[in-house]
């Protein structure tokens, strides 16, 4: 497609979207009405980390607000697992959705238990694509094994592969699995060989591997990522920064976004 490509990445950050996130594709939408073009998002869930899926509720009523999270089957798969890879528990969304009235609107809950999916990433995608955030909007996965393939060979990153029972994403550390277990101790994974179709960056290889599959000339930097990106590596990017938005770190529930 000619014209610019304005894109942003985010990990699946709960079930029902962090409101930065919605002023990330807020500020691609404007952009694009200015300049034309097509908007991308980089959908990292590849990530692990299960804090990223964690939503936060206002309660309807009281304002209080509450924290709610996908369960897990366990403590391997929570911890370690690519959030594509954790799979959702069956009684999970009908007792989620039992909850919600008091926190959300009818056609909020409609949407949330019309999701059909069989892990976190995948429900968190879908609701938003329910929810009208990504009209128009090409995701591109970091999970996608077509995309690891045709991305540039990186030093620093994690590397998925299995141990008790659960596919792990592990950082490679001197070309050795390891999974971080906290403070300075670290689990080491037997040697193993993995093909580029089981890696992701780490967090300062994300842009240049990203870069490669999306070849953006535009791309959307909420605040913590202003505080690393390697901008110079990418000096083909106009870097902007995402519109603000009040409460960023909760849930927006509003329809349409």
């Amino acid at each position: 497609m000619s014209g610019p490509i304005i894109a942003f990445g985010q990990q699946p950050c709960g079930f029902f979207p962090r409101r930065f996130l919605v002023a990330k594709v807020w500020t691609a939408r404007r952009l694009q009405q200015e300049l034309g073009g097509e908007i991308v998002f980089f959908y990292h869930d590849a990530d692990h980390d299960p804090r990223e899926t964690q939503t936060t509720l206002r309660h309807r009523a009281t304002g209080e607000a509450h924290k709610l999270n996908f369960t897990f089957a366990n403590k391997v798969q929570r911890k370690y697992s690519p959030l594509y890879c954790k799979r959702l528990q069956p009684d999970w969304q009908d007792n989620t959705a039992r909850q919600l009235g008091a926190f959300v609107e009818p056609a909020a809950i409609e949407a949330f238990k019309g999701v059909r999916a069989d892990n976190v990433a995948d429900f968190c995608l879908e609701i938003y694509r329910a929810l009208g955030m990504l009209e128009g909007v090409r995701v591109v996965r970091s999970g996608d094994p077509a995309v690891r393939t045709a991305a540039c060979a990186i030093d620093d990153f994690y590397v998925d592969v299995p141990c008790d029972g659960e596919t792990v994403r592990a950082r490679v550390v001197d070309g050795v699995p390891k999974l971080h277990e906290g403070g300075p101790s670290w689990r080491e994974l037997p040697p193993c060989e993995w093909t580029p179709a089981q890696i992701s960056p780490a967090r300062d290889t994300r842009l240049r591997w990203m870069q490669t599959v999306i070849g953006c000339t535009h791309y959307i930097a909420g605040a913590g990522e202003q505080a690393y990106l390697r901008t110079e590596e990418a000096p083909d990017i106009t870097f902007v920064r995402r519109d603000e938005i009040d409460r960023s770190d909760e849930a927006y529930v509003d329809l349409p976004i």
